[in-house]
């Protein structure tokens, strides 16, 4: 594989020729950002790495960019569209839901980079995989599902043995567990399981082994469906290329191409070059966050809406709880330390008011969350931002607060006149608006008599320190991705039980240990709701589910709740690229191409001539 800077050379040779050709040798413009690739043909995104890439493999689960996106390489069944809140074809033609199954119709065009056509056999083997390991990135979804069956055109099931038959099997059924019926998990999977290439990954693991297939990087020209390649990478960027032969030109596009043809990710530091680069127009689209949007317009960067809140919220950053370490096991130390945030501050100052002012617990009060948000409930159970009301749940639980002479807080005392260890709230560095919430959290729970102090560690450490809850208090956005399952995707992220592991073991949900279900005062409603509310079909019946879980929540406080925001930011620069879907000409949803519906963008943007 050459590397960049070679790539570069060439292609910036032949950029120059063929300018040379259509200016009859009069000269080009030398790409802006020096990259070598031709600017007119290059679009630049950005949000999604954070360092240099060390993996492409799709079995991974802290695998890099592209392949940490979905569908620029490795497609889905289905795409999610969070405008319409209904499911949308891509690799699966079409889908039902029946009783005991979910069944999918594989689309027949659908196709390999290496011309081999994508099969029942590839999705049964894609989701099989997680079956025999738990921990691949399909593996969750086996504690809802049995098997996954093959069926033929008239319904009768298919033999697991790929042939090179033209008449290979495309219906599949998802057959749900019997004591754990949940729809709704089943179809978040189906558009959130990469699907891989059989004849690729089935031999390899036959030969060398599950564990060394999973160490391989599949950096060089790996078997993918999608309609970009990896070409290059770095530690300064990673560069896809163009498909032509893209099965989904001909199924989605009416035979077009794509229109840009690379499609490149620099990798920078911090939220604040990211921001410089969309002033500058050396990047056309990013999903980090830029404050003030409204200040750059000049420079041609815009957002989903042009007006605030500038972009539509789906998500609910909070401070996840150790409730394992010391005073956070007290649910009035918890709901303490949440009335003494300014969740004004949060949203207006380190938010850049992108988003309404926060409703007590964590339904979205608007949307299609809307119909199982109480306003009564929420004024009668929750927490609101009140120094005095803090204060004043701090001592009724027995806690005292010591302040110095200047009113700075030296210390908070149990109810035995014991010091309570300093809390100390981690996120990531050079996530500035996080940064800035855990600064403006800190000052308030100070100034409320609670002794906490913000600790911002490096990207790598935050996300294993996350998982094994190596923390006292963490950022974190749970079930960030607009998906079928919402808002008891969220309930679940937080509250449940179902893979309860002590701190030290990795969980990918309920990180802060809540609910510990063979410890005192566990309480087995909450994974009653969470078990039943997916099999309910009458919606008054679901909306009281939805209520009792949501004052659960307020009660107990396992989680802060600090801001709406989306799930990701989406901005975008016309210096370069027009054509970007906006709330004005919402063709597809706010996801920038590479990410989930987003990647269809590509096909209808256009380049703008430049001087």
């Amino acid at each position: 594989m050459m590397r960049i800077r070679e790539l570069s050379r060439k292609l910036s040779a032949l950029a120059l020729v063929t300018c040379a050709l259509a200016t009859g040798g009069s000269g080009c413009k030398r790409a802006e950002n020096d990259s070598g690739l031709p600017r007119a043909e290059t679009l630049y995104v950005a949000g999604r790495q954070w360092g240099e890439p060390t993996t492409f493999n799709p079995i991974q689960s802290s695998v890099q960019w592209p392949v940490n996106t979905i569908n620029l390489m490795y497609e889905t069944l289905l795409l999610y569209n969070p405008l319409t809140g209904k499911m949308q074809p891509l690799l699966a033609e079409s889908f039902e839901q029946h009783e005991d199954n979910v069944e999918v119709t594989i689309n027949p065009n659908a196709r390999w980079s290496d011309g081999k056509p994508l099969t029942g056999w590839d999705v049964k083997y894609s989701f099989d995989l997680g079956d025999k390991n738990r921990g691949l990135p399909m593996g969750p979804v086996w504690q809802y599902i049995t098997a996954v069956r093959l069926l033929d055109a008239a319904g009768k099931e298919v033999a697991d043995t790929p042939t090179d038959t033209p008449d290979y099997p495309r219906r599949l059924q998802f057959m749900l567990t019997k004591d754990a019926v949940n729809p709704l998990v089943v179809l978040d999977s189906l558009q959130d399981v990469r699907i891989i290439p059989r004849h690729v990954f089935e031999p390899m693991i036959q030969k060398v082994g599950l564990e060394a297939t999973t160490n391989e990087k599949f950096d060089k020209e790996p078997v993918i469906s999608g309609p970009y390649q990896l070409r290059q990478y770095s530690s300064e960027k990673i560069v896809t290329e163009r498909r032509d032969d893209y099965w989904g030109n001909k199924v989605f596009h009416d035979g077009k191409k794509a229109v840009p043809r690379y499609v490149v990710h620099p990798i920078y530091k911090g939220n604040d070059h990211f921001s410089i680069a969309l002033r500058q127009g050396t990047l056309d689209m990013s999903s980090t966050f830029v404050p003030r949007i409204w200040r750059k317009t000049e420079k041609g960067v815009h957002a989903w809406l042009d007006k605030a809140p500038y972009f539509t919220p789906t998500a609910m950053p909070m401070l996840l709880i150790n409730v394992k370490h010391g005073a956070l096991s007290d649910a009035a130390y918890r709901r303490a330390m949440a009335f003494s945030i300014n969740y004004t501050d949060i949203r207006e100052l380190a938010g850049s008011n992108y988003s309404e002012p926060l409703q007590p617990g964590i339904i979205l009060p608007f949307g299609v969350e809307a119909p199982f948000f109480s306003a009564d409930d929420a004024k009668q159970y929750g927490v609101t931002h009140d120094v005095a009301r803090a204060k004043q749940a701090l001592t009724e639980a027995g806690y005292k607060s010591v302040f110095n002479e200047k009113g700075d807080l030296v210390e908070t005392r149990d109810k035995n006149g014991q010091r309570v260890p300093t809390v100390y709230i981690k996120s990531p560095t050079g996530w500035t608006d996080w940064e800035a919430i855990v600064k403006i959290a800190v000052r308030g729970m100070r100034e409320a008599g609670i002794d906490a102090r913000e600790k911002f560690v490096d990207g790598g450490v935050f996300w294993n320190e996350l998982f094994k809850g190596d923390f006292d208090m963490i950022m974190n956005t749970p079930a960030s991705p607009p998906s079928p399952s919402k808002p008891w995707s969220r309930f679940e992220a937080i509250m449940t039980t179902r893979d309860f592991a002590p701190e030290g073991e990795k969980v990918y949900k309920n990180m802060g240990r809540f609910n510990d279900p063979k410890a005192p005062g566990y309480i087995a409603r909450i994974d009653q709701l969470l078990a039943k509310i997916p099999t309910m079909l009458d919606q008054a019946e679901r909306v009281a589910a939805y209520r009792e879980l949501n004052v659960i929540f307020m009660q107990q406080q396992p989680t802060i709740p600090l801001m709406y925001r989306p799930d990701q930011f989406y901005e975008f620069s016309t210096r370069h690229w027009t054509g970007f879907a906006t709330g004005q000409n919402p063709y597809l949803p706010p996801q920038i191409p590479g990410e989930r519906l987003g990647t269809g963008m590509l096909w209808s943007l256009k380049a703008v001539p430049q001087d």
